[in-house]
Order: structure tokens, then sequence, then C-alpha cells
């Protein structure tokens, strides 16, 4: 048997008996190595380990004297062994290898999920003789894998995830559900199989989004189903990053917009048919959808008012009042009765009450307000007709009272009258 080289501490050359290779080894690579956190080990370029640390021995339950002098293939299986073989001609290619999958048995049989990252060890003429090995033991990393495993399996709504270019890695029951295929169907398929290229470019923007940022949220995805039917959907992604923390794919959560789109529709139908004026407009007041009763109020066209703020209906002072009955509108959910002078495409003035509700997204945010307003013009004049129909009875009643006070000092006169001619006929017969 080859003697084990040691590492020495001064600089120079260890021979071994022949059969080995000569290499130079120093205290610090020896401190370095016994006192690193994680399992490394140095092995030669068939397998033995020539040097490991305590954290191997807590590894794997061996004693050092267990450890070294061994082929590493006592504690992996013929197939991982071959693997491990190919990934040293790796090393001695390429001068380091990354993210070889071992599965070492323990003393007590145990097998346990590892990660190699390996770089090459070299002699003091640059050639490679050996590798020093660091391992990291897998196991929290597998439960986590298997709890999120578990969450996206049994998730309710269609969950998958992909790599950066789009190929799809996992998939849920619901994805198949929601689509029609079969998990076989869908598994690293890409998704551009299944929306458009345009919405291809959208979701590939969406990835670039979802690796600077962390997370895309509202993408528009319309996939085809099995049956051919396009599917209306949202997409909120988060990335998925490997134990280094670097992005390597997304999580994607699609939500089924059929149900909302009806439901949209029907309200746009409500909006567009509604026999009041009836406008839709976000938060800063900008109008966003408007019925016909709207441009017959004002007097302008569809599209002279969508996309228009309302501050250009209204005055100054009117725009504020408006701002504060959004502000009442996204704290109570409402406002009532809020007066509102919009001047036409003619330049009358057109005084109105408005009603307000929130509009809400579908996580329950106030996003806007959807407005109706009553023409009171017609109310205005009632009123007006009412003050003038007052004026003209007080008027009536005036002339009333000047009447009667006139009738009565007539009757007044008429009997002081009667009893002075009664009393001259007293007079005359006495």
């Amino acid at each position: 048997m080859a003697r084990r080289p040691e590492l020495v501490t001064q600089p120079g050359m260890v021979k071994g008996d022949g059969r080995g290779e000569k290499w130079r080894g120093s205290l610090d690579a020896d401190i370095i190595i016994a006192n690193a956190p994680d399992p490394v080990f140095v092995s030669d370029l068939e397998g033995k380990i020539l040097r490991a640390n305590d954290a191997v021995s807590q590894l794997l339950g061996f004693r050092q004297d267990e450890v070294l002098e061994q082929s590493l293939s006592r504690f992996i299986s013929p197939e991982e062994t071959r693997e491990f073989t190919a990934a040293l001609r790796e090393v001695v290619e390429r001068g380091v290898m990354r993210n070889v999958v071992l599965n070492p048995r323990s003393a007590s049989g145990e097998v346990i999920p590892t990660s190699l990252n390996a770089s090459a060890l070299r002699d003091p003429n640059g050639k490679a003789i050996g590798a020093i090995g660091i391992l990291r033991d897998m196991r929290e990393l597998d439960k986590a894998r298997a709890y999120a495993e578990s969450l996206i399996k049994n998730a309710p709504d269609p969950v998958f995830v992909s790599d950066l270019e789009g190929k799809i890695l996992q998939a849920n029951d619901a994805v198949s559900q929601l689509l029609g295929f079969r998990q076989d169907e869908v598994l690293e398929q890409s998704l551009s199989r299944f929306i458009s290229p345009a919405e291809t470019q959208e979701f590939t923007a969406a990835l670039r989004e979802v690796v600077e940022r962390g997370v895309t949220r509202n993408a528009r995805l319309n996939p085809r189903s099995a049956s051919g039917q396009v599917i209306p959907t949202t997409l909120n992604a988060s990335a998925l990053r490997n134990p280094d923390g670097k992005v390597i794919g997304a999580i994607g959560i699609l939500r089924d917009m059929r149900e909302l789109d009806k439901a949209r529709a029907y309200a746009e139908s409500l909006i567009k048919n509604a026999p009041d004026p009836v406008f839709v407009s976000d938060l800063e007041g900008k109008i966003l959808q408007a019925n016909d009763a709207v441009s017959q109020l004002l007097g302008f066209r569809q599209d002279e008012v969508l996309e228009q703020s309302l501050s250009r209906f209204i005055s100054p002072e009117e725009t504020r009042e408006f701002t504060a009955a959004l502000r009442e509108v996204v704290e109570r959910g409402v406002t009532r009765n809020a007066r509102l002078n919009p001047r036409s495409a003619r330049g009358e003035v057109i005084p109105t009450t408005l009603n307000a509700s929130a509009l809400r997204d579908p996580d329950g945010k106030v996003i806007g307000a959807i407005g109706i307003l009553r023409d009171m013009r017609a109310y205005e004049q009632v009123v007006r007709d009412l003050e003038q129909s007052k004026t003209e009875l007080q008027e009536k009643i005036l002339d009333l009272e000047k009447f009667e006070e006139v009738v009565v000092g007539r009757e007044l006169k008429m009997i002081a009258l009667e009893k002075e001619l009664e009393s001259l006929r007293k007079k005359s017969k006495g």
C-alpha cells in the first residue's frame, strides 16, 4: 500500500514510495481543513481518502482511522463511485467540479444525501494529483424541498416550476385540471407550447423581472387547453433560487380568470346599458370607462372622454371636492350626493350629483371608483318653478289681503252710514 503523504510545516517536496505522487502542503492548509465547518477531505486520483477533518467523521459516524486510507467507494454505491471517478476526471481537466450528488452510507447504515464541490490538488509543477472535496449535508435542504414540493402538489391553484428558459420542471394536478393535459404532457415542455409567440415574449420578460426583482405580478397569459380553448389567466411568479441564492428559475401561480372575466363583462354591460351616466375612474380621477349616457350628458364623444382627467370637465374647486370624495370612497367604500357641475362641449354648466362606490382588484384593494351622475337640470327647473309659483302665490295673497282691507273698509263705512241715517230718521220723527 502506498504511504499516505503528510502535510508538512515547511515548503518542500514529500515523496511517496514511487507509486504515489509528489505534492506540497503547509501548516496553513492543515489548519484550514481541520477547522472547516463543512466536511472536507483530500483524495488522490483513484479516490483514496488521504485526509479528512472532524466534520467528515461527524457526518458519517466513523472514526478518523476508519476513514483515512480508505477508498471513497467504501462509503458510496458502485454507480456513484463511477460518477465520482468521472468527476475526478473533470477536476483534472477543468480544475473544479460542482454539485455532484453523493449518498454515502454512515456507520449506522443511514444513507446521507450530500452534494460535492471539489477543486484540483496540484503538485509544485501544477499537475493535478488529487482533489480537495467539500461535502454539503443535504438532509435539511431535501426536507425543505420535499415540503415545498408537497405545498406545490397540494396547492388549490395551478402551480408550476420553470427554469429560466421557460421549461416546465414541475406542475401540480391543478395545472392538469386547468389545461386538460396529463402530467407527462406538461413536464419538460416549454411554456411556449401552450401560449402564443407574443405571450411567450411577455413571459420571457416576466422571467427577467423575476431575476431582477425576485417577483412578477399579474402578468396576463392565455394558454390553450387540450380541447383548444383559450383560457384567460394571470400569473404571479417568484424566484426559485439554488442553495447559493442564485436565481435558477421561477415558481408560478396561475389564476383562472374566466369567472372573473365573465363578472367583468357583466359589470361592463351594466355600465354600458345603464340609463344614468356611469363612469369608472382611477384614484387620480382619470376616466377609464364611460357609457353613452355620459357622452349624451356632456356632448363629448367617447374618445374625448376616455383617458381624460375629470378635472378637464369640472372647476379646480370641484376637482378638489372630487378628490376628497375619492378619499371617502377608499376609506368607507362609498360617497353620496357630491355636487359636480361639469361643463359640456357647448360650454353649458350642467348641475349633477355624484354617487360613487369603490372599484376593487381581485385582492380587495380599492383601485378606483364607479361613479353615477344624476342630471339635476330638470330637478332644479322644478325647484325654480316651485319657487316662482311660491312667489306668485305670495303676491296673490298680498293682493287678496289688500282687497280684503278695501272690502272690509267699505263695509265698515256702509255700517257707519246706515247708523247715521238711522239716527237722522229718529231725530226727524221726534
